[in-house]
């Protein structure tokens, strides 16, 4: 009889809070941040022909990012983190986002697996544990199909588990509410909101985003506003709140693991239709800062325990 570690499949949640980023370096730039990215410790870094002495793989899932130097400090830095530990497993990447995917192996011949691809790999280097940990934030569309996609696997472990995303017991909102508070408390002056766009989705989930206002609520962060780009609250929502509180500043950061497309132009572009630029036209005095979560000492340790 095979022994099962557990499966721990989700409650729909949320979506995944990460997007890609436009490409803006040189080709050396390029070519110089692959190298560093292909130099980093543990199995990730040439998973196609990894053959792990250890008994158990940790499989890092995240949408990705085709900006080489955000993936380093959020994505990358978030697997390191995992690696250091966890140093007696062998721990793998995958990417959820097919175009990512190519658009890597094109412009940077760069091979990174799928979720099925991380799998048969895994099932063919005959490890017997295996941990799915995701980046995602909330668990959404994504982190469904996630927990679809490796339960056909279930049955080739002898321990298979699947991890939570950021938000998921009531515990996690204040530990990142905490966090985010730490990381941007240098911000927080008389009459500045704070503000973070977030991804938003049509899922269910996207509830999550009004339970992470009403934690900052609790904690008596009135000025942390949250905001999504494609759903509920939006930036409508934001301005209602902006006025309310009568605040004349406002800093602008991304609630996404990677600072890439939506943070980038939706967010600090300089379009009309950017909340920068309409946060602006308003009158309000708009700060932008362009680090993702991943970034965050404390949300990468976050992640990292969650293996547990």
């Amino acid at each position: 009889m095979k022994k099962t570690i557990g499966v721990m499949t989700a409650p729909a949640m949320g979506a995944t809070s990460v997007s890609c980023q436009n490409e803006n370096g040189t080709k050396k730039e390029k070519e110089s941040s692959d190298k560093k990215s292909m130099s980093l410790k543990s199995a990730f870094k040439s998973q196609r022909q990894n053959k792990s002495a250890s008994d158990t793989a940790i499989l890092v899932v995240s949408f990705g990012t085709s900006y080489n130097e955000t993936r380093k400090a959020t994505i990358e830095a978030i697997e390191n983190e995992i690696a250091e530990m966890y140093p007696d497993c062998d721990v793998r990447r995958a990417f959820t986002s097919r175009m990512i995917i190519n658009k890597l192996k094109e412009r940077d011949n760069l091979q990174i697996d799928n979720v099925r691809e991380a799998m048969d790999r895994l099932v063919a280097d005959k490890l017997k544990n295996v941990i799915i940990k995701p980046t995602h934030i909330i668990a959404g569309k994504e982190y469904d199909e996630l927990c679809e996609a490796v339960k056909a696997y279930e049955d080739k472990f002898e321990g298979f588990k699947i991890g939570t995303p950021l938000l998921y017991e009531k515990s996690d909102y204040e530990k990142v509410v905490n966090i985010v508070f730490e990381q941007t408390k240098e911000y927080s002056e008389e009459n500045t909101a704070i503000v973070f766009m977030g991804h938003g989705t049509e899922h269910p989930a996207n509830a999550a985003y009004t339970k992470l206002q009403e934690t900052f609520l609790a904690k008596g962060l009135d000025n942390y506003i949250i905001g999504t780009v494609e759903a509920k609250p939006d930036i409508e929502d934001v301005r209602a709140k902006l006025a309310k509180m009568k605040a004349e500043r406002v800093i602008l950061l991304p609630f996404m693991i990677v600072a890439g497309d939506h943070a980038t132009n939706d967010m600090a572009g300089d379009g009309e239709d950017s909340w920068k630029t309409i946060l602006k036209s308003e009158g309000y005095e708009v700060k932008c800062v362009l680090k993702g979560l991943g970034e965050y000492e404390g949300i990468r340790k976050l992640i990292s325990e969650k293996v547990r």
